[in-house]
């Protein structure tokens, strides 16, 4: 597999993997998206300056309002974080 196809996988595989813990196998609960952030991205959730961050996060993408998150909805969630990432990482190639 190419590096893009083995992070696609990846991003599925992580997805799956937590929605699958306690869940109904295909969306994400509050519990499962909090417990997620913590363990991926430990240091994006140890940033924000907000103690409601979680149910924020699970506020704006829970596109049909069903206090879940399916992966269509979590995609967005992802592809922000990796579109903030790739500024900084501009800004810091250009020092």
């Amino acid at each position: 597999m190419t590096l893009l196809e083995q992070s696609m996988q990846n991003m599925i595989e992580v997805f799956h993997s937590y929605v699958e813990k306690d869940g109904d196998g295909k969306t994400l609960s509050k519990k499962q998206l909090k417990k997620l952030l913590e363990t991926e991205l430990p240091e994006f959730l140890k940033a924000q300056k907000n103690p409601n961050i979680v149910d924020n996060i699970m506020k704006d993408l829970d596109q049909n309002k069903d206090d879940k998150l399916n992966f269509e909805e979590f995609v967005p969630f992802v592809a922000g974080l990796v579109m903030a990432c790739e500024k900084c990482f501009q800004k810091k190639d250009k020092k």
